[in-house]
């Protein structure tokens, strides 16, 4: 305690106070999937388009971003998945309207499993993040192209940790299973052009992905089951939310080790004396709540760790 006491008497004696100023900031980001030299259209069988098409009424696809495509997310803290989008290319006439479910999770995989004779494996999927109905005339936009931005916090935030892959499982149902877009039209997505073998997707015109998930061909993807694999990921934009600032809101935590201790106080004092701010997080340290960091917040820190008074 000689030790304790010496820093405060050196505290008072230098009168020094300090206002606190590590403030929890909220930001904004964004990820774009794509190869802004080599893009190129899906030209391929219509099943074989993710995240969807609209020449039948169910599609559904799981699309696999890997650590390495949103390594912009590395070293943020408490990321939130915010919102989705991916950019198609139209020269249809008819206005869609689609059931949109979308699933997110994060999961250790880099790659889809395959099952025992070599064919790929959809992942298991729960947890609706977001379910709305998409409603586009495309009459009015022939020839252009068009952004579909999905917002995936509606049933509540989606946290992810970097340094993870982010599975996205996105089902397009149609009110009916009449409701589709001829053949003879082009409505064509954007490759990423960022690897092959990330996505799969599901088509059929009586039965949906969820049903589909739910029967026993599930989890395997054959061309017999409307299913193609080994697909390029779509174009893609993820939007994001992180904070920056103090990551512990405990009063005392003056190092942000969750633990309030003796370390704590000569953490506080040495910043009192020597104004050494690395590693302090000063909303913690305002220990008597009066908007600016003293003397008094160590009494108040010393009282509370002898006493076990607040």
């Amino acid at each position: 305690m000689r030790k304790v006491t010496f820093f405060i008497a050196a505290v008072l004696a230098m009168g020094f106070i300090a206002k606190a100023q590590d403030v929890l900031v909220v930001k904004d980001g964004f990820i774009e999937v794509w190869d802004h030299i080599n893009y190129q259209f899906y030209y391929d069988s219509y099943f074989e388009m993710p995240p969807t098409n609209f020449y039948v009424a169910h599609t559904g696809a799981q699309l696999l971003y890997t650590p390495d495509l949103l390594s912009d997310m590395n070293g943020k803290h408490n990321v939130e998945i915010t919102e989705i989008g991916f950019r198609l290319h139209n020269k249809a006439f008819d206005a869609i309207n689609r059931v949109v479910m979308i699933y997110l999770q994060e999961v250790d995989a880099t790659e889809f499993a395959e099952n025992e004779a070599g064919v790929k494996q959809f992942f298991d999927f729960d947890h609706v993040a977001m379910a709305d109905l998409y409603h586009v005339d495309l009459s009015d936009c022939y020839s252009q192209d068009l952004d579909m931005n999905f917002t995936v916090s509606m049933n509540g935030p989606f946290y992810f940790t970097p340094g993870k892959s982010l599975l996205v499982t996105i089902v397009f149902d149609a009110l009916d299973d009449g409701n589709t877009v001829p053949n003879s039209y082009d409505v064509t997505f954007y490759k990423s052009c960022m690897g092959s073998g990330k996505a799969m997707t599901y088509t059929d015109n009586w039965t949906s992905f969820v049903d589909y998930a739910k029967s026993s061909d599930f989890p395997n993807a054959t061309a017999m089951h409307g299913c193609g694999t080994d697909l390029d990921l779509p174009w893609t934009r993820i939007w994001y939310c992180y904070t920056e600032g103090g990551t512990s809101n405990v009063s005392g935590d003056v190092d942000g080790d969750d633990v309030v201790s003796i370390s704590d106080v000569a953490v506080l004092v040495d910043f009192l004396l020597n104004g050494n701010a690395d590693g302090v997080i000063l909303d913690n340290a305002d220990c008597d709540h009066d908007g600016e960091i003293g003397i008094a917040d160590v009494s108040v820190l010393i009282d509370s760790l002898l006493n076990g008074s607040n």
